[in-house]
């Protein structure tokens, strides 16, 4: 793949539509332009024009817009040709494009050339393709945000202080014959304290943003035949899975998801825990442990009338400590009992019904606290696993930072580490491999 090379996409969706376009990106396109509309464009006009091809003959007939260098998308000279939404003009024009030079575009390779032109950063550039895959309008406010840069110029608040904190370690290695004066011990804790406490909140944020994206994971769990299969279908407003009075119906897994204030919650309901001989069940219990140690929360159900014992004191002790857990008391309507939500230090109690939908908003509403939902989702930005993982990185090495103020070398290297592993979030430090699988997942024509 060369970046010197004109590339040529069909931008739009497969199928039939009222227009089509395709989008051409390259170095000194007015010739090409010329060839294919028949006539100069004008940069940054739209003009009605019949496309030709070899032969002179008409393809279709539509808008040309020409971009020129540096103003544009890609940063390059950009052509974008409107025309009819059929399947094949958009071939035949994609093929006059080629037969005048261009190649193909691989995936996400025009916003790779518009990252590597500087006219996105990395974050901002993988913005684009969590726009077009957003599920929900909290999602599409999320990924605008990042795209018009807010994420980035947090990260780039983050490195600033860095850097001038560096600056000031930097200076007191250079000069190791003169004491470090007290003062200037406390202004570089002072500094660091505040850089620890910004990326604290970056990190609440972009978790939230995580979640935006890809949504929380809640294994249901508990004993056979109290419900889970009907919660799930409850939850998810259709019968996605089967229920019977028959204890170990379910076997194996069943997924749903639903959309909760624009958060995806992937709910997976699992074989109920039991000891059995039957093998295919043990199959199904082995699977809903390997659902529990993925999930980002589970409900732990059972019936409300009956007497919680051992057996689900024995499921909470295998839980992992960190992992949210709801316990939630199903068919109240067969026993008298009011829908309710009530906490303690270690879950919370849920009180509803799968058959009548009392008390599913109480526990919609727990999911979404679990979740990190905020009301209007201001300031949250969309975030990847690998921007979690380098402000994860980031602040290790700032705790490492902090233990090792006496030792000004260490300091000096942590904060290094620190700075790396945020500007690699921003695409400042990248490997080329990384940036190839980042942009391989994009859509064609973007």
């Amino acid at each position: 793949m060369s970046h010197a090379d004109t590339i040529a996409a069909i931008a739009t969706a497969p199928g039939r539509g009222g227009i089509g376009v395709i989008r051409i990106s390259g170095k000194s396109l007015g010739g090409f332009a010329t060839s294919l509309a028949g006539k100069q464009l004008e940069p940054r006009r739209a003009t009605v024009v019949t496309f030709s091809g070899a032969d002179g003959a008409p393809i279709d007939q539509g808008l040309a817009l020409f971009f020129s260098a540096p103003n544009s998308f890609t940063g390059e000279d950009v052509l974008e040709l409107q025309g009819h939404g059929g399947n094949a003009v958009m071939q035949l024009l994609l093929q006059r494009c080629i037969e005048l030079g261009a190649r193909l575009a691989e995936p996400g390779e025009f916003t790779r050339r518009a990252f590597l032109n500087d006219k996105l950063d990395l974050a901002q550039a993988e913005s684009v393709a969590d726009l077009i895959d957003a599920a929900s309008a909290e999602a599409v406010r999320s990924a605008v945000r990042s795209l018009i840069g807010q994420f980035s110029k947090r990260i780039d608040s983050l490195v600033a202080g860095l850097v001038e904190l560096r600056m000031h370690v930097e200076a007191c290695i250079d000069f190791p014959e003169e004491e470090i004066d007290p003062a200037d011990r406390a202004a570089i804790r002072s500094k660091l304290v505040h850089i620890e406490a910004e990326l604290g909140s970056v990190m609440a944020e972009a978790k939230q943003g995580a979640i935006l994206r890809d949504g929380l994971t809640v294994a249901l769990i508990g004993r056979p035949n109290v419900g889970k299969s009907s919660l799930l279908n409850c939850l998810a407003g259709e019968d996605v899975a089967i229920v019977t009075p028959i204890a170990g119906t379910t076997r194996d897994q069943v997924r749903a998801t639903i959309t909760v204030e624009g958060i995806p919650i992937h709910l997976i309901d699992t074989a109920g825990l039991r000891p059995t001989d039957d093998p295919v069940e043990q199959i199904g219990i082995e699977r809903t442990w390997q659902a529990v140690e993925r999930a980002g929360a589970a409900l732990l159900i059972s019936e409300a009338g009956e007497v919680v014992g051992e057996k689900e004191a024995r499921i909470v002790q295998q839980l992992p400590a960190d992992l949210p857990l709801a316990w939630v008391y199903n068919k109240i309507d067969l026993h008298g009992v009011k829908p309710s939500a009530t906490r303690d230090a270690r879950h919370a109690s849920i009180r509803v019904s799968a058959r009548t939908g009392e008390g599913i908003d109480l526990l919609r509403g727990w999911l979404l606290e679990t979740a990190g939902w905020q009301p209007q989702g201001e300031g949250v930005f969309m975030a990847r696993t690998r921007h979690l993982a380098a402000l994860a990185e980031a602040r290790r090495h700032l705790e490492q930072a902090a233990a090792s103020q006496s030792q000004v070398e260490l300091l000096a290297e942590e904060l290094r580490l620190a700075q790396t592993s945020l500007a690699s979030i921003t695409g400042e430090f990248t490997p080329d491999d990384l940036l190839g699988e980042i942009f391989s997942r994009f859509c064609i024509g973007k």
